[in-house]
């Protein structure tokens, strides 16, 4: 098990490093990716859902959404129906990086998922989801 702990790390820390230039160009970590990641995700996010997904101190996303809007990649707006809920979206800005990086991370990807097959990655599939947290394992991972 712990040689599975290695490879997740491994994997996870490997698969993060494609696109780790164009972060670096714009200034920005890999906290900054993930939260560019479930924004484009789910578009319209709310602050609370970010959280909740990412698990992170309200200070630390303040920080990581503070450079993003100031860089111009994500945009807070009110919610139509409850004014004091903030939304979250990529800008135009936003969507060129995070497509840029995704496009940098897919290939890796597509690879090891065609070299594994089918069977493999619904294999994989069911492992991640059971490391998932209850209301992940209930869902389809949305928060």
């Amino acid at each position: 098990m712990k040689q599975g702990v290695d490879l997740l790390f491994f994997a996870a820390r490997d698969v993060a490093s494609e696109g780790a230039g164009k972060l670096a160009e714009a200034g920005l970590g890999r906290a900054h990716r993930r939260a560019l990641y479930f924004i484009a995700r789910h578009p319209a996010i709310s602050v609370a859902d970010l959280l909740a997904i990412l698990k992170v101190t309200k200070q630390s996303l303040g920080r990581v959404l503070n450079d993003l809007l100031a860089g111009g990649y994500v945009e807070r707006k009110p919610a139509l129906r409850d004014r004091r809920m903030r939304q979250l979206r990529l800008t135009e800005k936003g969507t060129a990086l995070e497509s840029a990086l995704w496009a940098a991370q897919r290939p890796k990807l597509v690879r090891a998922f065609r070299e594994a097959g089918p069977e493999a990655v619904m294999g994989f599939r069911r492992v991640l989801m059971g490391l998932a947290d209850e209301a992940r394992r209930a869902g389809d991972g949305t928060p």
